[in-house]
């Protein structure tokens, strides 16, 4: 005898919120926020889904729930006829992967960001490809009891549709953000009884090599900044080969060295990078070893501010004819906006000041905050402080692996440029 209620779908705790928030979805965000939850219905378990209705009880999508955010439920789907169980994120990831791969081409794809959280409808979920290793942060309570759904998923799909070995996942949930959600903050490698996945027990040493744009770069995703390296900027970085040819290169907030060793590759007569941490310019001077561009670049530990208001009392020739600034986000949240806009235009008019007319500028801001709006007119103010002109000659954002959910501007938040100063 059929089982007539096999297929019944499941029900749900129902959230009812305010037309803000019903305005806010409808025009294509994903968050709800506490205070435009009007009532439930019953009282659901953090991280488990729910059902979003209008105040006029109108179906508006389904979400991830948690009482500890002040996002109180990310939307997974609008659609009234889903199932969120493990079939259905199963394809999400499909959907996922195969728009990486289109974008990204069969190279690129072999190093780029496969899930960028809510632009890929996986809340508060990121998961970088590092050839043979994928690393991961977890950032909502929801997103944190289906990983056991999404990293199989993932793993064998990559393994089965592209060919691609996995050989380990690793989770780096440290973010003081957690704490916020009501999720623990550790460290380590992911396991699953159907994976064969590596961890350190195997002889990993949180360490691996990639290719970008035919440079070898060492990535430590265990101890480097978020996720081990920052792969947003990977076709600015390529942007900038054009420029880079013959030209005296100063790289201000080098990191691990990527912008200048785009730079060297390319063709710069010489390049100079720069940054406060010893521990990055290390790893920095170790990736231009293995790439043999030693020669060709000069680290230095220093303040950029610092540096650059140095160069500023210097008389003579201008050392530099292309100076390009890659600084980490000067603010993240609104509060701070006003003197991060300060930060920005006082390195962006030194460097300006310091460059020769019809030398080269690359700038950038990694901050949602810091719009391009924003980002231009602090670019004018700087240009008016420093007596010159700028012509522009590429605006860009980050890669197409860091999808821009239009009316999420959370996912909007890298602008770059490339100007000459005239």
């Amino acid at each position: 005898m059929q089982d007539t209620h096999a297929n019944l779908k499941p029900t749900y705790p129902v959230a009812i919120i305010t037309e803000k928030g019903e305005k806010l979805l409808r025009g294509g965000h994903v968050w709800v926020y506490a205070d435009e939850v009007i009532s439930l219905d019953q009282t659901p378990e953090n991280g488990e889904t729910v059902a979003v209705r209008s105040a006029k009880n109108k179906f508006l999508g389904l979400g991830f729930f948690n009482a500890n955010s002040k996002i109180r439920i990310r939307l997974i789907t609008r659609n009234a006829n889903d199932v969120p169980n493990e079939t259905f994120w199963a394809r999400r990831v499909g959907y996922a992967l195969a728009y990486r791969y289109s974008v990204m081409g069969e190279t690129d794809f072999k190093c780029c960001r496969l899930i960028f959280g809510e632009a890929d409808s996986f809340p508060g979920l990121t998961v970088d490809r590092f050839e043979n290793i994928l690393v991961a942060e977890v950032l909502s309570m929801g997103m944190e009891k289906i990983l056991d759904w999404v990293f199989p998923a993932l793993v064998t799909q990559l393994r089965e549709t592209y060919g691609a070995e996995i050989d380990a996942v690793y989770l780096r949930n440290d973010m003081a953000i957690r704490t916020l959600e009501g999720l623990p903050r550790f460290e380590g490698y992911y396991t699953h009884p159907s994976l064969s996945l590596k961890t350190d027990t195997d002889g990993l040493d949180g360490t691996t090599k990639i290719n970008e744009n035919g440079i070898i770069y060492t990535v430590d995703y265990v101890g480097g900044q978020k996720t081990g390296f920052f792969l947003d900027q990977k076709y600015n970085r390529r942007a900038i080969h054009a420029v880079s040819k013959g030209r005296r290169v100063l790289d201000c907030f080098t990191h691990t060295g990527s912008f200048g060793l785009n730079a060297a590759i390319a063709g710069a007569a010489h390049v100079t990078s720069v940054d406060i941490s010893e521990d990055a310019l290390k790893t920095a001077a170790e990736n231009a070893a293995q790439n043999g561009l030693s020669d060709k670049i000069t680290y230095v530990k220093a303040d950029v501010f610092d540096y650059l208001r140095a160069l500023a009392t210097g008389r003579g020739a201008a050392p530099y004819d292309f100076i390009i600034l890659d600084p980490p986000a000067f603010t993240k949240s609104r509060d701070t906006l006003k003197n991060a806009i300060k930060g920005y235009r006082e390195i962006n008019a030194l460097a300006m000041k310091l460059l020769p007319r019809g030398g080269y500028l690359a700038t950038c801001s990694c901050s949602h905050f810091m719009t391009d709006t924003y980002f231009k007119q602090m670019l004018h103010n700087a240009a008016e402080d420093a007596g010159v002109s700028l012509r522009q000659i590429e605006a860009r954002q980050q890669g197409p692996d860091h999808p821009i959910l239009w009316n999420v501007p959370e996912t909007d938040y890298l602008t770059f440029y490339i100007f000459q100063v005239v």
